[in-house]
This record gives structure tokens, sequence and C-alpha cells, in this order.
């Protein structure tokens, strides 16, 4: 007859739980796809990031997973059938190909398909432990229909897509904070009361013929610290209020730092942070799972851009686990 510690049994069990329950982040080596020096894209940056990550204990390898290549199924949720066969049969035309702002390639389309895989999948994550995130994506300049500014597929919103379409989510909201307005997310989701669309961004910054979220707020040229979070913080907090998600996916995008070569705003690093704090402290409070996309940064110094996007991680780690 065998006497159990059921103490014993009970702290393995909550262990073996917990060891599973962590930030998962989707890479591959993939995402650093090689470009012409002095390109004006940062593609250093998804090398520097999990290596900056790693090395401060942030997070370990078993954070990291490598996501499998969308289907055709999952993307044509999302966009037009005969862009995307253009797309991955490389016949767009001259002027939609220079639209993209990187040399058109079948190793650019196989980068693109997995980054967008990498959010579905962390969707999955988020479910189950409130949070994941992607070193790359954002591409939210992808519209249903043709690419537009380093953006070919938009993952979040293949992604938003994919839980509707399985049944995983009835109420959606992208929460987009890059400096940029997400135009192609706004052209994707015009119309649908499934999905309620945010964009934060500068006034004068591309596009510049802006296309209407569900909810646009569009910021002066060298707006500080105290205005930019003020705002955000009201306004996203009054919004999640109103809207109720049961997700929320967050474009977490730094070119609202005040180097940023990109951007016109003059946000800190620590206000940068502070921002990220906020979205992030919010999901928890409220129970909301979130996955978060990098998107854009393109300061003049790169250590800031590898500081201003690793304080998203350190912060997800710190709220969530």
């Amino acid at each position: 007859m065998y006497c159990y510690n059921y103490d014993i049994l009970l702290y393995i069990f909550v262990k073996s739980i917990k060891s599973k329950n962590m930030l998962k982040i989707a890479f591959d080596n993939i995402y650093m796809h090689k470009l012409k020096e002095n390109h004006r894209f940062p593609m250093i940056k998804y090398e520097l990031i999990p290596e900056q990550l790693v090395m401060e204990n942030t997070c370990n390898e078993d954070n990291f997973f490598v996501p499998k290549s969308v289907t055709d199924k999952n993307v044509l949720l999302t966009h037009n059938k005969l862009y995307y066969e253009k797309l991955v049969n490389l016949n767009l035309s001259k002027k939609e190909s220079r639209a993209i702002g990187f040399p058109l390639s079948q190793e650019l389309i196989a980068r693109e398909k997995k980054i967008v895989q990498g959010t579905i999948e962390c969707t999955n994550y988020s479910l189950d432990y409130g949070i994941s995130m992607n070193i790359a994506g954002g591409t939210h300049h992808a519209f249903t229909d043709r690419a537009e500014a380093f953006c070919m597929l938009n993952d979040q919103a293949i992604a938003a897509n994919y839980l509707l379409n399985n049944k995983l989510s009835k109420k959606i909201m992208i929460i987009d904070l890059d400096v940029h307005q997400g135009n192609g997310t706004a052209e994707i989701f015009q119309g649908n009361k499934d999905v309620f669309t945010v964009s934060f961004h500068g006034e004068k910054n591309y596009p510049f013929r802006k296309e209407k979220s569900d909810y646009d707020y569009a910021f002066k040229d060298y707006t500080t610290d105290k205005e930019y979070l003020n705002i955000v913080k009201y306004e996203v907090k009054r919004l999640v209020d109103n809207i109720m998600p049961d997700f929320i996916f967050y474009l977490s995008g730094v070119d609202i730092i005040e180097n940023d070569k990109l951007g016109r705003l003059s946000v800190s690093i620590k206000g940068c942070m502070e921002r990220d704090k906020f979205i992030l402290s919010l999901c928890k409070q409220y129970e909301i799972p979130v996955q978060v996309s990098m998107g854009g940064g393109y300061s003049t110094k790169l250590n800031e851009i590898i500081e201003a996007h690793a304080n998203t991680f350190r912060l997800a780690q710190n709220i969530f686990f």
C-alpha cells in the first residue's frame, strides 16, 4: 500500500502548470532578411532584440518558438485572392512592387508568411497565458488588395479573422500605437462590427492620405510625454470600457520616440515604456488576452531602437508572469 504526501503532489502539480505558463515569442532566423547596406529599414533589430533579451535573462530559449508558414486559406480570410496570387508568384507590377520598399523575392514572401503565422500562433498562446509576442509583425500598411510601406500581408488583421472564423473570439480590438496610421488595417475592417480598430498616430506622418479607423487620434508634431500619455491613457481606457473586447491586438511601434527618423513626435524612451506598461497592465487587469506585434522603430541611434523594443518584452514578463 502506497502512502502519498499530498502536499508534495500538489507542489509538483502546481510547478508543472507554472512551468508551461510562460511568455511565448514568435521568432525565426528568416526574420533577419538581408538588405542592401544603408537601407533605411533597420533589419538588424530582429537579430539584436532576441540577443538582448537572452543576454539580460529577460527570456531564455524556451520562450521562443519558430512559427510555421501561414496557409493560403487563412490569408484569404483577409486578402484579395488575385492580389495574393500575384504577390506569391512575384507578378506584381513595378509600381505595386515599388510601394513595398523592399526588393521583391521568394525569400521575402516566405519571411512575410512566417511572420503572419507567428502572430496567428501567438493568439493561441495569448488565450492560454494572457499574452504573447512576435519579434516582428505589425504590418498594418497592407491593404486587402495591395502592399505598402514594408507591409505585404497584414499579420494582425489575418490573425483577427482567424480568431473570428474559428469562433475563438467575438469582439476584437486592434490598438495601433505606431507613429504611422494603420491605414491597411482600417481599410480591411471598415464596416466590420466584430473588429474595432484604434489608431493613435502623427498627424503629418505617412500615410499622408489617412483611412478611417473606428477611432483615430492624430498628434501634432513634437508632442511630448505628458500630452501623449494623458490622451492615450484616457482614450484607450474609455474605448475598452465601451467596446468590451474579448481579445486585443496591440501594435507597439516605438517610432514615437524623439530621435526616430521616420517619426515626428518627441516622446522619450521612458514615456514609450510607460505607454506599454499602461496597455499591458490594462489587459492584465481586465483579463483580456493580448497579442503584441513590434511595429516600427527607426531611430537614428540603433541602441535606442533595441532598448525601446526590449522594454515591451520586459514589461510583459513583469506584468503577466
